[in-house]
């Protein structure tokens, strides 16, 4: 397991992430998986439904042993260390969170994956990538933190093989009216400054274009929004039950996330939308 330290221009999202690392412990799955998880049935748990998105997010990008992927915005590395561990990948996760990458190398030392994991600290802007180098690209629910999407995209397109594919997934706003309408109110921008820092929620047709003009393929879109209507509910569930522990670790916490959880979940079909996409780099 190996970190390269770079030191992030202007970062904007670590308020959140870089909070004391028991937080997500008390209201994300075990794993800490930070966005959607699918549920295939009724009785399937928190847990059983983020492994089940991982299984999901390997089948779309074809991950096979000995492939090179990278996740931008890797999180608390569920899906490097899960790729890693079921596929035989070989990943690595950038974040510009310190928290993050001290966790997932403790991680993948517990699990003997050393030698296939390694994170780089920063912002994908900031670091140089070499070309035509992975196999597969994951960014799941980190674009919206990136302001400059064409930037982001054109380095990762450059950063894939021929034939590699790349999986988006993130929350957008239904369309462009929508966003107009809602993205300055109170709640969004709470959610926004207060949790994050910065973010940027778009219509999907902002990520399709995005993509198209950096040269990728779509293979695939899906409407992955009920899902994540369901696993914030189990967040939000999980906030509750460890209120008063979250709230030894900061006092009020409990009650911002749970308002955080409750605007994410409030606008599902009518204002926002969750969208998955699969991309290929054919040329």
């Amino acid at each position: 397991m190996t970190v390269d330290h770079i030191e992030p221009a202007a970062p904007k999202t670590n308020q959140h992430y870089d909070q004391d690392p028991r937080v997500f412990e008390l209201y994300l799955d075990r794993t800490r998986k930070y966005s959607a998880g699918i549920y295939r049935t009724d009785e399937d748990t928190l847990d059983q439904a983020q492994q089940n998105k991982l299984h999901y997010v390997a089948g779309r990008l074809g991950i096979r042993e000995g492939g090179r992927l990278l996740d931008i915005g890797c999180g608390w590395g569920s899906l490097i260390l899960f790729m890693a561990a079921e596929y035989g990948a070989t990943t690595t996760g950038i974040s510009p969170a310190p928290n993050q990458h001290a966790y997932i190398a403790e991680q993948a030392a517990a699990r003997g994956l050393t030698g296939q994991v390694e994170t780089r600290i920063g912002q994908i802007e900031d670091l140089e990538l070499e070309p035509r180098s992975y196999d597969a690209i994951t960014m799941l629910g980190s674009i919206v933190h990136m302001p400059d999407l064409d930037a982001v995209y054109r380095k990762a397109w450059a950063a894939l093989r021929r034939g590699g594919r790349m999986y988006v997934s993130e929350s957008c706003y239904r369309n462009n009216a929508r966003r107009a309408e809602f993205a300055e109110r109170e709640n969004s921008v709470f959610v926004r400054d207060s949790i994050f820092g910065w973010g940027d929620m778009r219509p999907l047709s902002d990520l399709v274009r995005g993509a198209e003009d950096a040269g990728f393929s779509v293979v695939a879109v899906d409407d992955l929004t009920e899902g994540y209507r369901r696993t914030i509910e189990d967040w939000l569930a999980n906030v509750e039950r460890n209120a008063a522990r979250l709230d030894e670790i900061e006092p009020g916490l409990s009650e911002q996330l749970t308002r955080y959880l409750r605007t994410a979940n409030a606008g599902w079909g009518y204002t926002t939308k969750h969208y998955s996409l699969t991309l290929a780099k054919s040329r």
